[in-house]
């Protein structure tokens, strides 16, 4: 059974720094392109970032110079790190994990993802 468990969201202030963690399992992770979306209210679900599994990264221009995506396939767990944040960074942010270790040009697609975490709440006050 596939799980994808984040963690480490939380609530700062702009300017601020937050590390998202998730951790996965019920799959051989290392093989598997991941991503970050984030949802706020009433917005739909966008990409943030992703990693193919040999550990090319892509980004979204809004979050670019100030996230960092990373993975760890010792540890089976996917890290956003999040510098400068902005109140608009504000969302729940969920980590994905797509059926192929190249995540491609579509990778800012939702319908590309396979298994979805829960999400954590992040919250950047002005």
């Amino acid at each position: 059974q596939v799980q994808l468990v984040e963690s480490g969201g939380g609530s700062v202030q702009s300017g601020g720094s937050l590390r998202l963690s998730c951790v996965a399992s019920g799959y051989t992770y290392s093989k598997y392109c991941m991503g970050w979306f984030r949802q706020a209210p009433g917005k739909e679900r966008e990409a943030v970032a992703s990693i193919d599994s040999d550990g090319s990264t892509s980004y979204v221009d809004s979050v670019k110079g100030r996230f960092t995506i990373s993975r760890d396939n010792g540890k089976n767990t996917l890290y956003l790190e999040m510098n400068s944040l902005k109140p608009e960074d504000t969302a729940m942010y969920l980590c994905a994990a797509k059926k192929s270790g190249y995540c491609a040009t579509s990778w800012v697609l939702r319908s590309e993802y396979n298994y979805w975490g829960q999400g954590t709440q992040v919250t950047v006050s002005s």
